[in-house]
């Protein structure tokens, strides 16, 4: 990826936002490009600003389609300590850098980390770099990246929001997710279980609102799919599990791999796993010592193309999420939606937001998480039941297409953005 995109998203006006991620483009963020897309679409004019630069093999298509400028801030100061220093220096000039500066010390304080530090070299570079025309600075995850847009917010006088989503949420502290949600403008978040969450914490009604991000069922059209007849008793045609998500704790794979192991010897199953992640290696491992690496294909991370493919192949789409020790858990995973989407029956766990989009036993099954024997079990219910499959995956497309479409979230978003943004191109 170059360090800077030339090209821009179609100005409305003077007024642009600086859109703060994480990472950018990131394979497993597909919702954080379904809404850029849908915001440009839109008329919206913005530029992005990552924390890190991006490190996965492929972009999806909607990467390519986003035309707004892309920005690195330094990953790491000391890698770029020059141009830290220079921004720095015109940052001090700027005239809420005090203000700033007393934050960050109070922070510092209570947060004695070279993170912390990190955050406010960046956000010194984020304030001197974003363009004149600027009015909002709008963040996308409630931890770092947002640290970073109230610094810089701070510094430059402008308003910033924020988007919450999973780790954000449960692995920042609650006094910094107080103050933090007392100084925006507003915090829009995607689950249920995480509005609660922050509304409990928030020091003013309205400052908090649900946002479903919902899918653009322009990129996931319906799939007349073929009855199914799997159902574990040929060698020949064995049912295709598949799973996406990173290899971390909070997504399970050790329990699947437990629960795979469980599996009567007569059955015929291949699982299908697409994601990258730290403990990839670990779980190959892991599934070499339980006798399971013959019917395991490891395909690491996959454009949207490719995703939407093995969808489409597949006979059951399972993801055993848990809560990790650090409590990072899910949100509402996006895989679940659009497997569901393509007449996919899915298997998941009654953790985090999953309980929102999957209606058990109706449109689809729930086990307890960390629960192998459970997962097993059910597991096994839909090898050998092709019916059993049908019904939930059909029952599961009519509710993800009737309750989760985008345009409604990228309704709601606009029009929280509407003072800062000039009048919205309909669709």
């Amino acid at each position: 990826m170059r360090q800077q995109q030339q090209q821009s998203s179609p100005a409305v006006g003077p007024r642009r936002l600086a859109i703060v991620v994480k990472g950018y483009p990131r394979l497993s963020e597909t919702f954080i490009a379904q809404e850029l897309l849908a915001l440009q679409r839109r008329g919206v004019d913005f530029e992005i600003f990552s924390l890190r630069h991006p490190t996965d093999p492929a972009v999806h298509p909607m990467h390519r389609d986003i035309t707004a400028p892309v920005h690195y801030l330094p990953e790491y100061l000391k890698d770029e300590p020059g141009r830290v220093l220079r921004a720095w220096r015109r940052a001090r000039r700027l005239p809420g850098y005090g203000r700033a500066w007393r934050q960050f010390v109070r922070d510092l304080g209570r947060d004695r980390s070279s993170n912390r530090l990190r955050r406010f070299g960046q956000a010194c570079v984020l304030a001197t770099s974003i363009a004149p025309t600027t009015n909002r600075i709008y963040a996308h995850f409630l931890h770092t990246p947002a640290s970073v847009a109230r610094y810089a917010a701070l510094m430059t006088d402008l308003p910033w929001c924020a988007s919450a989503h999973a780790k954000d949420i449960w692995t920042t502290p609650d006094w910094e997710k107080r103050e933090k949600l007392a100084d925006a403008d507003w915090v829009v978040t995607c689950t249920s279980v995480g509005y609660d969450h922050l509304v409990a914490l928030a020091p003013r009604p309205g400052s908090v609102e649900l946002l479903y991000h919902g899918l653009d069922f322009t990129r996931f059209s319906k799939l007349e799919r073929a009855t199914p007849h799997r159902d574990g008793s040929n060698a020949g045609a064995p049912v295709i599990l598949l799973s996406i998500g990173r290899a971390v704790e909070k997504k399970g794979y050790d329990d699947l791999l437990d629960a795979l192991a469980a599996m009567p010897p007569v059955l015929n199953w291949q699982l299908r796993h697409i994601g990258g992640g730290a403990l990839q290696q670990r779980l190959r491992a892991r599934a070499e010592e339980l006798g399971l690496a013959r019917h395991i294909l490891w395909l690491g991370p996959q454009p949207q193309e490719e995703v939407i493919r093995q969808y489409r192949e597949a006979d059951v789409f399972v993801l055993a999420s848990r809560i990790a020790a650090d409590g990072d858990r899910d949100g509402l995973p996006n895989v679940l939606m659009e497997a569901q989407s393509q007449d996919l029956a899915c298997l998941s766990t009654r953790v985090a937001a999953i309980p929102e989009l999957i209606i058990e036993e109706e449109t689809g099954l729930l086990v307890a998480p960390g629960n192998p024997p459970e997962l097993a079990a059910a597991l096994q219910r839909l090898i050998v039941d092709p019916g059993l499959r049908q019904r939930l995956a059909l029952a599961g497309a009519r509710r993800v297409r009737e309750n989760f479409a985008m345009q409604a979230g990228i309704d709601q978003l606009l029009a929280r953005l509407a003072p800062s943004i000039n009048s919205v191109a309909a669709q």
